[in-house]
């Protein structure tokens, strides 16, 4: 842990020595194992110059209550400099509700933006360049539906499909171990996923159709080895699901993007993200045969550690940001959110948000780390580190192919369970004090009194709900019914699935609509646990 005087060993286990040297590297090939920056096995990173070429995307992570406010801080974070938008969707959305479903009542609009249909999604659009700025949304279970309303909404803005750019999460494999939003069981969710990549190839070339998620893995408590060999580890499970629906892994697998977390132990992350690529890089040319320099490039947003932040003294998060952001720099992010320091206690101002970005620009324009590519290979302790965790993750890897893969070490409770433990004995850790948290069980002191409250609207349900019953009562219902019966049919039979759901949405279907047609035919998954 991270004091005492015995011996330290990082949140994944990995002994941390005194000293290392060069004994410690015997019979490492640098020609190999690093190579050069921009070039197999891309543990350097995946561009030749990185950041001296072009900086990561600084995509602030944003959205609460109606698409107009979300809209708003937008466009906020865009005039304060952010150069990629990023959007969080409330608990309805992401489940497939909408906001006027039972299930619906006190979530809609807490927890990110509600969105019901393609009005919804015109109104968090509306004025933003969409031919022009990256967006990423956070969505999963429903995140064909997303992706199609936000394609219908470029159209009828005159942007064409094959000029957009962004990124929908669409990990569905990651919600059975760690975060729990999701509505079909896992090999029809897979089928959805799969159908998205063959759809974006054909329609929306340009779109990130996956982004293999180890944020919520760690936020569940696992450790950085771990969140590293799970995320990996789902990555081979949906490229396999796609080879084996027939498609070409030249022809989806350079839209493959991946998450990652940040936490503190500095070297740690930067570790991860350097074995991350190596790792990558070779189970696409040597398990799946990827001739596309391409396919082999692990590319990857990452997000500081929400699970991190303290509500005691909130002011220590912005350090705690900040190490982490530099983690992602040193490792070779492509695209970073950094958490506001108030969000272990309600959804971020926008003085945090702003402070949050600034930390970025910091680090981009005043910090000196962008000036030469991976300026950490080389160091004895680093390129140790990334070899041991590597190693680590691998043998993990291991142990999910043993099982049959990633869908059967999920049904067979394996990933969760090994989560479990490892929270568990972090939570162990810092109640004895082995793990030190600053403010939390060292250095503590009285309250120091609220921040400032970020504003909530108790009328926001009922808006949105007002907002529905108008849509239905405007649309073409007969037009809406038959669509949503295509829909249906399509999930009986072998057709790819967003091709009539877009169609339903044209015609105003809702989200939950759609989602409710898929349900009838998929069922609803139950854990067994």
């Amino acid at each position: 842990m991270a004091s005492g005087e015995g011996a330290r060993r990082t949140d994944s286990g990995i002994e941390i020595r005194r000293r290392y040297d060069a004994e410690d590297l015997e019979g490492f090939d640098p020609s190999l194992e690093l190579g050069e920056p921009g070039a197999y096995p891309y543990t350097r990173g995946v561009q030749r110059d990185m950041y001296r070429g072009r900086l990561w995307t600084m995509r602030q992570y944003a959205g609460f209550g109606t698409a107009e406010s979300t809209n708003e801080r937008f466009k906020f974070l865009l005039e304060a400099g952010q150069t990629g938008l990023s959007c969080a969707f409330d608990l309805p959305t992401q489940m497939g509700y909408d906001s006027d479903h039972p299930r619906a009542e006190g979530e809609v609009g807490k927890v990110g933006v509600a969105i019901d249909s393609i009005e919804d999604m015109a109104a968090l659009l509306a004025g933003l360049p969409l031919d022009k700025v990256s967006t990423s949304m956070t969505i999963n279970a429903t995140a064909a539906v997303l992706l199609l309303l936000y394609e219908l909404v470029a159209l009828e803005q005159g942007v064409a499909p094959s000029s957009l750019s962004g990124t929908i999460q669409n990990d569905i494999l990651k919600e059975y171990v760690a975060r729990g939003t999701y509505i079909y069981p896992p090999r029809p969710s897979m089928r959805l996923v799969t159908d998205t990549f063959a759809y974006c190839a054909e329609r929306v070339p340009d779109w990130n159709t996956i982004s293999i998620s180890g944020y919520h893995i760690r936020e569940a408590g696992s450790t950085a080895v771990q969140e590293l060999a799970f995320t990996l580890a789902n990555g081979i499970a949906y490229v396999q699901a796609a080879l084996d629906a027939g498609l070409d892994v030249d022809a989806f697998g350079p839209r493959l993007s991946f998450f990652f977390n940040a936490h503190n132990n500095l070297f740690q992350e930067v570790a991860k993200y350097r074995a991350a690529r190596r790792i990558w890089a070779r189970t696409m040319t040597e398990r799946f045969g990827a001739r596309d320099e391409r396919s082999k490039r692990l590319r990857f947003h990452t997000q500081t550690g929400g699970s991190t932040l303290t509500a005691q003294q909130s002011d220590d998060n912005i350090v705690r940001v900040t190490l982490q952001a530099l983690s992602a720099v040193l490792g070779g992010t492509q695209s970073l959110h950094t958490n506001g320091f108030d969000e272990a206690l309600q959804l971020p101002t926008e003085h945090a948000a702003k402070l949050a970005l600034r930390t970025q620009q910091v680090i981009a324009f005043e910090s000196g780390v962008t000036d030469t590519v991976d300026p950490l290979a080389g160091s004895y302790f680093v390129e140790t580190l990334t070899n041991e965790v590597e190693r680590a993750a691998l043998d993990y890897i291991a142990r999910v192919d043993e099982l049959g893969g990633a869908v059967a070490a999920i049904e067979a409770g394996f990933m969760q369970d090994e989560i479990e433990q490892a929270a568990y004995e972090y939570a162990k850790a810092v109640e004895s004090g082995d793990q030190v948290v600053v403010g939390v069980n060292r250095f503590t002191e009285e309250d120091a009194g609220e921040p400032e409250a970020f504003p909530l609207d108790p009328s926001l349900q009922h808006t949105q709900i007002e907002r529905l019953r108008a849509l239905r009562a405007s649309r073409d219902q007969a037009g809406v019914d038959a669509a949503i019966d295509d829909v249906r049919a399509a999930a009986r039979g072998t057709q790819n699935l967003l091709v009539p759901m877009r169609e339903a949405l044209k015609r105003r279907a809702t989200l939950g609509e759609v989602s409710d047609a898929l349900r009838e035919v998929f069922g609803e998954y139950r854990p067994n646990r």
